[in-house]
């Protein structure tokens, strides 16, 4: 397990945003800002928690707050494993923040990963289980099941194979598996029918979740069902990791990669960046940022979420106008305030119009994207936009003449 980590003398005028999912569930998002608390003491500066959707503050608000008290803030995020949130959505709200504070430094920190301070963890909470079943893994055979959320990201799935297989190195285990609650496979109730049948004397099942929160039930449950269903087994899950003070180690460690611009991120294995069999579509940074700004806007609303997340008040499209350099030099400003003027002046218009980074067309714009509907526009001028709006923003008519292509 790595070293506690402490900040130097010097750090009187940083900050440190720990960035979490946001949930329905308050006690989830108490445990965001309790981490937040804690790491501060650790590191003896400023920490402010920050949420991705459904809870308050979003990271525009969090960031503007410090940016009167700081001159740079340090992005942690408090996300497991790095799919989408983690390579899309949070770095285009820092981008986002960066634009509305560039007298603000702002470090785009990493993921918890893969850390040793977390096998550590992982072992704990497996030993109780064993303690609570009345075996012992060097003089009983005893398997464990790590179990994740799941995700459509296959970076992500791998990440919790090597969890547990680096749980299994070094440690008595009659095998360790990696398993999911939902999305991708093995399922939970799979991986553990076929541990049944190598009859160990016990199962010990631990959910990979922060939180005790809906999908950490789901897992309990299932070990439980399990249990009752395979009576020469016993089996029984842990708890989640919660708020344990090894997350702060790996917190730190992921805050002094931030500052010092040393954040190592999977872009071998990354879908966004290399093709991956199965996952062609994926592939690229312009898609990915504008299925991020879709997302974003998706949720907006983080003031009514008692019934489902994801169906807050959200525009019925999104219009992404491309400001970087060359876009910008070719009138890009004009055409994205002309949309924004004549989107106000409609009464049918349900759309967000925002600015982006390069949409990977330079030479082809000013270019404007609108989705969920797929279509980019290019070579687009200020006397278009009205076009734009009143044929495809407000009655779903494509102004074919300025199709540059369609996804």
């Amino acid at each position: 397990m790595s070293e506690a980590i402490s900040a130097p003398e010097t750090l009187d005028d940083e900050a440190v945003l720990l960035v979490g999912h946001g949930s329905r569930r308050e006690k989830s998002n108490e445990q965001v800002r309790d981490l937040a608390v804690e790491l501060e003491g650790r590191l003896g500066i400023p920490v402010d928690a920050a949420f991705l959707e459904l809870a308050e503050p979003a990271i525009d608000d969090a960031i503007a707050g410090l940016a009167g008290a700081v001159s740079q803030v340090s992005v942690v995020h408090l996300s497991l494993f790095a799919a989408s949130h983690v390579k899309n959505d949070v770095p285009l709200a820092v981008e986002q923040a960066r634009e509305a504070h560039p007298e603000l430094t702002i470090n785009n920190g990493a993921h918890l990963g893969v850390h040793p301070a977390l096998l550590d963890l992982l072992d704990d909470r497996a030993a109780a289980v064993e303690a609570e079943l009345g075996v012992d893994r060097e003089a009983d055979e005893v398997a464990a099941v790590v179990c994740a959320r799941g995700s459509s990201d296959p970076d992500a799935n791998a990440d919790v194979h090597k969890l547990a297989r680096l749980l299994y190195e070094g440690r008595e285990f009659s095998r360790v598996e990696a398993s999911f609650i939902g999305v991708t496979e093995p399922l939970l109730d799979e991986t553990l029918h076929d541990i049944a049948k190598t009859r160990p004397d016990a199962v010990v099942v631990i959910p990979y979740m922060l939180g005790d929160g809906v999908l950490t039930g789901r897992i309990k449950d299932g070990a439980r069902e399990f249990d009752d269903e395979y009576p020469y087994v016993d089996a029984a899950p842990g708890e989640p990791l919660g708020t344990d003070t090894r997350l702060l180690d790996v917190l730190g460690d992921r805050w002094q990669e931030a500052r010092t611009g040393s954040v190592e991120m999977s872009c071998d294995t990354c879908k966004y960046k290399v093709e991956l069999d199965g996952y062609e579509e994926d592939q690229g940074g312009a898609r990915a940022m504008l299925r991020a700004l879709t997302h974003q806007a998706e949720h907006a609303d983080r003031e009514n979420v008692d019934d489902d997340p994801h169906v807050h008040d959200a525009p019925e499209k999104h219009v992404a106008v491309c400001t970087n350099q060359t876009c910008a030099q070719d009138g890009a400003p004009a055409v994205l305030e002309r949309l924004r003027q004549a989107a106000r002046d409609s009464d049918q218009c349900d759309a967000r119009i925002t600015r982006s980074s390069c949409l990977g067309r330079c030479g082809e714009g000013p270019m404007v994207a609108v989705y969920p509907d797929g279509v980019w526009y290019g070579g687009v001028e200020d006397e278009d936009a009205a076009d734009i709006v009143s044929s495809h923003l407000d009655r779903d008519r494509i102004v074919s003449e300025l199709v540059d292509q369609t996804l």
